[in-house]
C-alpha cells in the first residue's frame, strides 16, 4: 500500500469509528441503520483503496523529485509527526479542562471533532494538499458547532449528530471523493 493509500485508510479508519461510536446516542432505530452504513461504506471503502491502481509517483512518501522539480513532501515525516503530535496534545488538554474544570463531558466528541477537523489544515500544509482545507474547514465547523450546542444545553443526541456522526460521514465521503477524482 503506497502511503496515499495509507492516508486515505487511516481517514477511512476514523470516519467508521466516528459515526459507530456516535451513533450509541441515538435510537435503535437510527443508530443500527446507522452503524451498518458505515461498516459497508468502510468495506467498499477498503476494497476501492485495494484496486486502486498506483505508480511510484503515487507514494510520496519517498521524498523523490516530482515532475514539477520539487521535492515531494514524506507523507508520514516529520511534519506530519508534529501535527499529529500537537493534535494529541491538544485533545488531551482540552479533555481534561471538559471534564475536571467545566464538567462538561458531553462536549468531548465536540472538542474532539474541532481539534481533528485543525489537525487537518496542519496536513494540508504539511502535504501540500489544499484540498484538505475543505475538509478541515468542514469538521472543525462541526466541533464548533457542537460545542456550541452542548454550552446551550443540546441533548448528547444532538451533540453527537452533529459533531460525531456528520464528520465521521464527512471522513468517510473525502476519502470516497479522494477515490473518484484525479
Amino acid at each position: 500500500m503506497t502511503s496515499n493509500q495509507t492516508g486515505r485508510l487511516i481517514g477511512a479508519i476514523f470516519g467508521l469509528v466516528f459515526v459507530a461510536a456516535n451513533a450509541g446516542t441515538l435510537p435503535t432505530v437510527a443508530a443500527v441503520p446507522l452503524r451498518v452504513l458505515a461498516v459497508v461504506s468502510f468495506v467498499a471503502l477498503f476494497i476501492a483503496l485495494r484496486r486502486t491502481r498506483t505508480t511510484p509517483a503515487d507514494d510520496e512518501s519517498t521524498g523523490t523529485v516530482t515532475g514539477t522539480g520539487a521535492a515531494a513532501p514524506k507523507r508520514f515525516g516529520r511534519g506530519y509527526r508534529l501535527v499529529v503530535a500537537a493534535e494529541v496534545v491538544a485533545a488531551l488538554a482540552g479533555f481534561l479542562v471538559i471534564t475536571r474544570v467545566l464538567h462538561a463531558p458531553q462536549a468531548s466528541v465536540a472538542w474532539l471533532s474541532l481539534v481533528v477537523g485543525l489537525h487537518f489544515f496542519g496536513l494540508a500544509a504539511v502535504w501540500r494538499m489544499p484540498s484538505l482545507r475543505w475538509l478541515a474547514a468542514a469538521m472543525t465547523a462541526c466541533g464548533a458547532a457542537g460545542l456550541a450546542l452542548a454550552a446551550g444545553g443540546a441533548s448528547l443526541a444532538v451533540i453527537a449528530t452533529v459533531a460525531g456522526i456528520a464528520p465521521g460521514a464527512l471522513l468517510l465521503g473525502a476519502v470516497w471523493w479522494s477515490l473518484r477524482t484525479p
